[in-house]
């Protein structure tokens, strides 16, 4: 696309304020233009902030104005979708904050949206946990470093339950959908590593049934997991457990291990180290990663090289995003039906 490219953003939330706007207005020939929020004061404000110079008192207004180019979607998950199909209608290239929808019901329309308009950019911001081990952990496998894959294991925990806490919008499905704690972020970044899964087993808990909603100021049963326990199949017959929990107090992590026929390796989130052993040794040691190797958020960058022709989007695609919703909801939908759920899941 020649000339300046002029953007929308729809939801000035934590990520829009402190990633996609400053990052966007970085950016030689990018212009935030717009900008709407959940009441007019909160727009004015982040207007303010980021001398953005138009305010709109509904999202469908700046979806349709002519003189933007380019929409960024930073809202809960609830308006994701809907978004996503009025701008791409309207001619706009799209960047959704993650998770991309609601449910795979939601993020099939979207993809199907975006086919429909190839001419136009689509991209979902993508997990970040993972960034600086990715491209050696990629290279890592493709070198057979591990051998055989045989399993995985994820654990992501470490908080105590806390019973009074009032609800949240991510406990909330009216506003999240059937996102769950950081289940759909985590498989995200196992699918860079070792593609999608074949099957998912899993069972889930809530563990404070009723929490009260500041919001609408009353007490709501919670429909969202506080702890939940998932076996995923692969096609190379490798196992996966995942395990996320918000009433696990104290559990180490979040860390990845992937186990091998040959070899062992060992992600730990917290300090982004790599650790890995081969048969025969006996401890696991740290793998150095060059700076070069360590891949950076470079989300905004991405999206806008994308518009102007100079290279493809490849975090996050809208058809990853398919992927890490229907194994959001084949979780649920084994946990509710006590069964095995085969991927992908049949639309």
């Amino acid at each position: 696309m020649p000339g300046t490219i002029r953007v929308g953003v729809v939801g000035a939330g934590a990520n829009t304020r402190l990633y996609h706007i400053p990052n966007l207005q970085k950016i030689a020939g990018v212009e935030v233009v717009g900008v709407v929020n959940r009441s007019r004061e909160s727009s004015e404000r982040a207007a303010r902030e980021f001398h953005i110079p138009r305010i709109y008192t509904h999202w469908r207004e700046l979806v349709a104005d002519p003189e933007i180019d380019a929409v960024v979607i930073g809202t809960w998950p609830y308006l994701h979708c809907p978004v996503t199909l009025a701008a791409l209608e309207a001619g706009k290239h799209v960047l959704t904050e993650a998770r991309i929808a609601m449910n795979a019901t939601e993020a099939r329309q979207m993809l199907a949206a975006a086919r429909a308009h190839p001419e136009l950019v689509t991209q979902v911001v993508p997990a970040p946990f993972t960034f600086p081990v990715d491209l050696t952990v990629k290279q890592l496998l493709a070198d057979g470093y591990l051998g055989e894959l045989q399993a995985i294991d994820l654990r992501v925990a470490g908080t105590w339950l806390d019973r009074d806490a009032p609800m949240n919008w991510r406990q909330d499905r009216d506003l999240s959908g059937s996102n769950t704690m950081y289940l759909g972020i985590w498989y995200e970044c196992l699918m860079r590593w070792v593609g999608p899964a074949s099957a998912v087993t899993a069972r889930t808990r809530i563990a404070v049934p009723y929490r009260f909603d500041p919001a609408r100021g009353e007490r709501r049963r919670i429909e969202i997991p506080d702890h939940v326990e998932v076996l995923a199949d692969f096609p190379n017959g490798a196992i996966a457990r995942m395990h996320l929990s918000a009433v696990a107090g104290l559990m180490p992590g979040p860390e990845v291990w992937l186990f091998g026929s040959d070899g062992t390796l060992r992600f730990d989130q917290a300090s982004g180290r790599l650790f890995g052993a081969r048969r025969g040794d006996q401890k696991l040691s740290e793998i150095p990663i060059p700076p070069e190797k360590r891949s950076e958020w470079r989300v905004e960058e991405e999206f806008i090289a994308a518009i102007r022709g100079q290279a493809p989007v490849r975090l996050t695609t809208f058809e990853d995003g398919v992927r890490y919703m229907d194994f959001t909801d084949a979780v649920h939908i084994s946990a509710r039906e006590g069964r095995t759920v085969p991927l992908p899941l049949t639309p």
